[in-house]
């Protein structure tokens, strides 16, 4: 079985009721539940959540919620593998036979069916343990800045100083959209960010994290952009 599950629970501090906000005219999870369904990548679409208002428009939204997630896996420390872990075990022990488990984030709009059986495509052919998003940095880490204690400026690295932007090594990062993975990479707790995963690259205009106030304004202003 291929499984998708999409981890919402009701605590978020800085965005309030972040998986159910009205995002350009829906609940945020309803997108990342449209883009499961309309892959045809999975047997089930499961929302683990620890909150029965979460629940109801994850069911409304077409998706299952066939238990509520437990207190110890629902706050501000909670990782994301300890919670599919939970999920997968849940399956077993409902005599399911989950292979593959797809980890797909309430809070992704952006994302799409393409890119969703793109990850399943290359789990499979590949024999990866994981297959996750990722999209490039806009600009040479290597060249990266801080501010010191006194406010000025220091580099991490003075050694890239001057070496041309073009000459340096281009970077990557978790575009935080979806985790495909096999059952026993989930339940083992292998690292995700290591040689054994595939990268699914996308486009960066595609990728926002929602963590803010500020990021919510900018992800609508985006999207709003490419319908229009």
């Amino acid at each position: 079985m291929k499984i998708a599950v999409i981890p919402a629970r009701g605590g978020s501090k800085r965005i309030p009721r972040k998986n159910v906000k009205d995002f350009c005219g829906k609940p945020m999870i309803a997108y990342s539940i449209e883009a499961a369904l309309q892959s045809k990548c999975f047997d089930k679409v499961i929302v683990s959540t620890d909150d029965l208002e979460i629940a109801k428009v994850a069911e409304r939204c077409g998706a299952e919620v066939p238990f509520m997630r437990p207190p110890e896996l629902s706050n501000d420390y909670t990782g994301t593998i300890p919670v599919i872990r939970h999920a997968i075990e849940w399956l077993v022990e409902q005599a399911f036979d989950p292979k593959l488990v797809c980890c797909l984030y309430a809070t992704a709009p952006f994302v799409t069916a393409e890119y969703l059986q793109q990850g399943l495509d290359q789990i499979v052919e590949l024999g990866a343990a994981y297959a996750f998003t990722v999209t490039s940095y806009a600009f040479p880490i290597q060249r990266a800045i801080k501010l010191n204690p006194e406010l000025g400026v220091e580099m991490f690295d003075t050694n890239n100083f001057n070496t041309r932007s073009q000459d340096l090594e281009e970077a990557w990062h978790d575009a935080g959209q979806f985790y495909w993975g096999r059952v026993d990479a989930w339940l083992t707790e292998k690292m995700i960010f290591g040689p054994e995963s595939s990268p699914v690259i996308l486009p960066r205009h595609l990728v926002q994290d929602i963590d803010t106030p500020e990021d919510w304004d900018r992800a609508e202003w985006m999207f709003k952009a490419m319908q229009g």
